[in-house]
């Protein structure tokens, strides 16, 4: 079961508008809402007002616009070649950041008769997409260059703004005001956008007109070495499907790389990787009694208690050692929770040495995924087993 709190989503947007009040605060929906479910997501923050979203490509957008027509559609990845025709008219605006993107954006423009809404995506030191300092000069200078555009939003993006003590923002900031100087006199209207998640936390000088929160949404947390100002807003569980006594010597899974040391009760689980539980966060061995606990493998939250993971994790199921739990206290059909208010995805990813956005862009299409709005209401989608 895969729970995704609408409510919690909707505080999270609320706490990055109270972090940046003089900007507009955009979401960023790509990845499916960082597998959280795009629609019922962008729908409830629609409702709490958002009004524009950012996805990572033309498929994503159409969907989107689909479920909310009068919204401002961003596409991070730019302009696909042979697709402009695609993008106008699902009215997705492209962030351009290379000059045969313009050109075919400028091309699209001349056949519509019309001026075509555009970003323009600078590079300021990520080294992944953006235009460059020459080719801001050259769109400052010529009036061709940007012919039939309008030019709705000059952004970059932060490399390293989860830590706050790191030079690279500082000198990314100083690039970006070096460019928006001429651009600025050159696009009066169009607004500045640099922040993400975590830029939003680095003060008002990241803000400029419009703030990109993804993962702070989804209730991961963006700060190296800090305390999260988000709240969770997804909880996986799976279901108990087999309780096993051991005896000391006996292994679990594959490999048997797992070995009880003494009597100990084993708790199967219905997940595994092929619903996006790393297979790096199996237990390759018990600790020996009265052992340190150890700070790698998965871990469960059940029955009031935090159990490890034993052994591998399966492509369908993984095991947990709940012999520390009171005998009795669980039973076949049970739920565990393996991300959620006890475990939060943060420290999932941490022991599965990635990060929480890639768990949450994982999680499989198994899950039964329910809906909580805040006031307590709920929907379901249909999904698997688990």
């Amino acid at each position: 079961m895969l729970t995704v709190d609408l409510g919690a989503v909707a505080a999270n947007y609320r706490t990055v508008r109270a972090a940046a009040p003089g900007a507009e605060a955009a979401a960023v929906v790509k990845a499916d809402a960082y597998g959280l479910g795009m629609l019922p997501v962008a729908r409830r923050l629609a409702a709490e007002g958002c009004g524009s979203f950012f996805v990572a490509d033309a498929r994503e957008g159409e969907a989107l616009r689909a479920a909310l027509p009068g919204a401002t559609i961003y596409v991070l990845n730019g302009l696909f070649p042979g697709t402009a025709g695609l993008y106008r008219a699902a009215g997705l605006v492209p962030c351009l950041a290379a000059t045969a993107e313009l050109a075919e954006w400028r091309a699209e423009a001349a056949r519509a008769g019309q001026r075509l809404p555009a970003v323009l995506h600078f590079d300021t030191g990520m080294n992944r997409l953006g235009l460059g300092a020459a080719e801001a000069a050259a769109l400052a200078a010529d009036d061709a260059a940007a012919e039939g555009l309008d030019v709705r939003l000059i952004i970059s993006h932060l490399a390293c703004a989860d830590d706050a003590a790191d030079p690279h923002n500082g000198q990314q900031l100083a690039r970006f005001r070096a460019l928006l100087g001429p651009l600025r006199a050159r696009f009066p209207a169009a607004r500045v956008s640099l922040a993400n998640s975590p830029g939003v936390f680095l003060g008002p000088d990241y803000h400029f007109n419009l703030v990109r929160p993804g993962i702070g949404l989804y209730g991961g947390n963006p700060l190296s070495g800090r305390a999260s100002p988000f709240c969770a807003a997804v909880t996986v569980e799976a279901r108990v499907i087999a309780l096993r006594q051991l005896a000391a010597g006996d292994t679990v899974g594959y490999g048997a790389t797992w070995t009880a040391q003494g009597p100990a009760r084993i708790a199967v689980l219905a997940a595994g990787y092929a619903d996006g539980y790393p297979r790096a966060l199996g237990r390759a061995s018990a600790p020996e009694k009265g052992g340190m606990p150890q700070e790698k493998g998965g871990q469960a939250h059940i029955a009031g208690y935090t159990v490890p993971v034993a052994g591998r994790v399966s492509m369908d199921m993984l095991a947990l050692d709940v012999s520390t739990v009171p005998e009795g206290a669980i039973r076949r059909g049970d739920m565990a929770e393996l991300i959620g208010p006890n475990i939060s995805v943060d420290e999932v990813g941490r022991r599965a040495q990635t990060i929480g956005y890639e768990i949450l862009t994982s999680l499989g299409r198994r899950y039964m995924r329910r809906y909580v709005s805040d006031a307590g209401g709920a929907s379901q989608e249909p999904g698997g087993q688990v």
